[in-house]
């Protein structure tokens, strides 16, 4: 009940302050550019905007971060309808009827719909933060080190499982890889150097900034330089005028619009998963229940309204996890929770007694962002679209710098510079053989709290890996974890067998 109360208390605090409310505007307004242009994502936006934000106030930092994010993942949806590039993986299922409706001549309808319902997706999206992140921290707080220690390996196992189904092996190496790479420094309970060769730069660990900015936003600029193919952009919207009424396209999808909202909540919740794969489970169980499945990949605004709206409510679920468990749901919830570390809130299990405000404030946010999305989206779209015109041997150098000059400002010494394109090669090297990214920066962050809990609970224990077995969380996590990994294996061995 106390978490409603500071929601509404909040969204008032907010609205009536203008200096929240102007840098939560721009944010939001910066999150949908980057949506907007194809190869950049939600996860570098948040990056850089972190960078930017040490000097503000915490609560207004937070807000503007929650802004770009929410955002970015709509800006996407603007070029999968009128180019069929989705501009974040987000929005690729958009595609496949967002493009067909606006080749049809119903491009400014399309794009109106998916304003809608990404709003409507973000509105279902604050409900469940309200009423579902304080069930999750008082089950979070039945967690001992054993339980944070399989939830840390589980989650990176889970994001490898999802993000690379072709090959989980790929994205297991890439989780572990993370893990074993966030052990370099001194290590938290004996203060003894690991890994780090001698060097005393590498004494504090290496931050967790660097290798975001590296990983993620590195290897878009290569690929983006790399590419030949020039995009043709139509702006033409003389005829896109529609006479189908907005509120009946509700009314007729309302089921659709509650199951995918609550459908992307859920997965956003799973460690790792993200918006890409919300909006594609939606976008099937959407056609599956559809009585005129014929018309999906035609310009259905069942398809649509499904993948809109899924997309957008999985930007909450992936942050619910972050508040409660410090685990983030996707990738850019996980630079949003190095943020929360940044500006000193420690999100987890002791939240809502050292930040008890945080959650009502964070769904506030989201909902205040909400908002100004959708009013941005009816009013500045067109806009936008006009920045795809800038060639990209422009754009992408001046994001570089945006890079490097971040990444310096969080220390203020080269060295961090330097560990930033040393992961971005990395990056650039997994992107070329298939390794995927989000189950690295997974394991990266969960790799301290799986070493530190999993050596306390071995001391509590006195050496007895016992207790992992006896105590049920712990055990369940176990089950789920092995049933995870023992199930991509059959699979893929089936499939061999079949080809």
């Amino acid at each position: 009940m106390h978490v409603l109360i500071d929601y509404f208390k909040y969204l008032v605090e907010i609205i009536t302050d203008p200096i929240i409310l102007f840098n939560m505007a721009w944010a939001t307004l910066l999150g949908m550019l980057v949506g907007t242009l194809p190869g950049l994502t939600a996860t570098l936006g948040v990056a850089i905007l972190t960078t930017l934000t040490f000097g503000f106030p915490t609560k207004t930092a937070i807000g503007m971060l929650v802004g770009v994010y929410i955002g970015a993942i709509y800006g996407g949806s603007r070029t999968a309808i009128v180019l069929n590039i989705p501009g974040t993986p987000a929005n690729a299922a958009t595609t496949v009827d967002g493009f067909p409706l606006a080749r049809s001549g119903q491009a400014g309808f399309a794009l109106n719909v998916a304003t809608i319902m990404s709003g409507i997706g973000s509105v279902i999206g604050a409900i469940f933060i309200v009423t579902l992140a304080p069930l999750l921290g008082k089950l979070a707080l039945e967690f001992g080190s054993w339980e944070f220690a399989v939830l840390a390996v589980f989650g990176t196992v889970i994001a490898g499982s999802l993000t690379a189904p072709k090959d989980p092996l790929k994205g297991w190496i890439a989780g572990f890889l993370g893990l074993m790479i966030s052990q370099i420094g001194l290590d938290e309970i004996t203060s003894f150097p690991r890994y780090t060769f001698g060097n005393i730069q590498l004494y504090g660990g290496i931050a967790l900034l660097p290798v975001l900015v590296g990983v993620y936003g590195i290897p878009e600029i290569l690929m983006n330089l790399k590419r030949t193919t020039k995009m043709e952009v139509a702006l033409n919207f003389s005829k896109n005028k529609s006479s189908v009424s907005y509120g009946k396209t509700i009314l007729k999808n309302w089921i659709n619009i509650i199951r995918s909202g609550i459908v992307g909540v859920f997965i956003g919740v799973i460690p790792g998963v993200g918006e890409d794969v919300s909006s594609w489970v939606s976008y099937d169980l959407a056609k599956r229940s559809s009585k005129e499945p014929e018309k999906f990949g035609q310009g259905s605004l069942e398809g649509l309204t499904a993948a809109e709206t899924a997309n957008n409510a999985c930007v909450a679920g992936a942050i619910i996890p972050v508040l409660t468990l410090a685990v983030p749901g996707s990738a850019p919830a996980a630079v949003l929770l190095a943020a929360l570390w940044i500006h000193g809130v420690r999100a987890g299990p002791l939240l809502p007694i050292e930040h008890p405000e945080m959650i009502g404030n964070v769904a506030a946010m989201f909902t205040i962002a909400t908002i100004l999305m959708v009013i941005f989206g009816l009013l500045v779209t067109r806009l936008f679209l006009k920045i795809l015109l800038v060639p990209t041997e422009i754009l992408m150098p001046i994001i570089f710098v945006l890079c490097v000059v971040g990444t310096y400002v969080l220390n203020g010494r080269m060295f961090d510079v330097w560990i930033m394109l040393l992961f971005g090669l990395l990056g650039y090297f997994m992107r070329l053989n298939d390794f995927p990214a989000a189950p690295f920066v997974l394991g990266f962050i969960l790799g301290p709290m799986a070493d530190t809990n999993l050596r306390r609970a071995l001391m509590l224990s006195k050496g007895s890996l016992l207790p992992f077995f006896t105590r049920p969380i712990s055990l369940i996590l176990l089950i789920a974890m092995f049933l995870v990994m023992f199930s991509k294996y059959f699979s893929r061995k089936r499939g061999a067998k079949n080809e």
